[in-house]
């Protein structure tokens, strides 16, 4: 297989995997509760997780705290879920994408910019301020950015799923098995700068 076939085949198995599309089934009953429980108060339907977090210091790196049916059951059959993001100064939350739910972010402080990739190949760009809302459409590729070089952002994202999955590009195309002469030839670069960036991601614990 020649070189340019093998990153278009690359590619493509790439942008699949990107461009699922799922919906959650819907359920026959109120809500769905764990197999074997009897007594369902309202404290099943309430999630603590998050309290500690917003009220807590700012983290040095960029973090997500997801908050899906894996974490809050209650949210199983629900087609719900949210998400908190908290953005140091000049820290990203980089390129992915969510196969199975569309994502609308309300951003709580600070300013952000947010970037969306469609289909057809065109950046849509946006600077966010306090209380503005974006939507990041099912299955595209988007990322956010603090540009601030002193003041931290917080966002809230809600999903259009229980279980919104995430697709992060760095991760699924340099922490995987794709060959480093096809990611060197791909990229237009050599080999030991395709292992740099690899060891660069490991050491720093991947990407969120």
């Amino acid at each position: 297989m020649a070189p340019k076939n093998a990153f278009l085949y690359t590619l493509a198995i790439v942008l699949a995997s990107l461009y699922i599309a799922a919906a959650d089934p819907d359920i026959l009953v109120d809500y769905i509760v764990p197999r074997g429980a009897t007594n369902v108060t309202a404290d099943y339907f309430t999630y603590t997780g998050l309290r500690d977090i917003i009220e807590g210091a700012t983290p040095k790196n960029f973090t997500l705290t997801i908050v899906s049916m894996i974490e809050y059951p209650a949210l199983n059959g629900q087609s719900v879920s949210y998400a908190f993001l908290q953005f140091p100064p000049r820290s990203v939350n980089s390129p992915h994408s969510h196969p199975r739910g569309s994502e609308i972010l309300l951003l709580l402080s600070g300013r952000l910019e947010v970037f969306l990739v469609d289909t057809d190949f065109k950046l849509f760009t946006k600077t966010l301020e306090k209380g503005e809302m974006f939507l990041f459409p099912k299955g595209l590729v988007h990322y956010q950015y603090n540009n601030d070089p002193k003041d931290p952002a917080t966002a809230l994202s809600a999903f259009g799923s229980a279980n919104f999955g995430r697709v992060t590009l760095p991760e699924t195309i340099f922490i995987t098995s794709v060959p480093d002469i096809v990611l060197a030839k791909s990229f237009q670069t050599d080999i030991a700068t395709i292992q740099k960036i690899k060891n660069g991601l490991v050491g720093s614990n991947g990407l969120n």
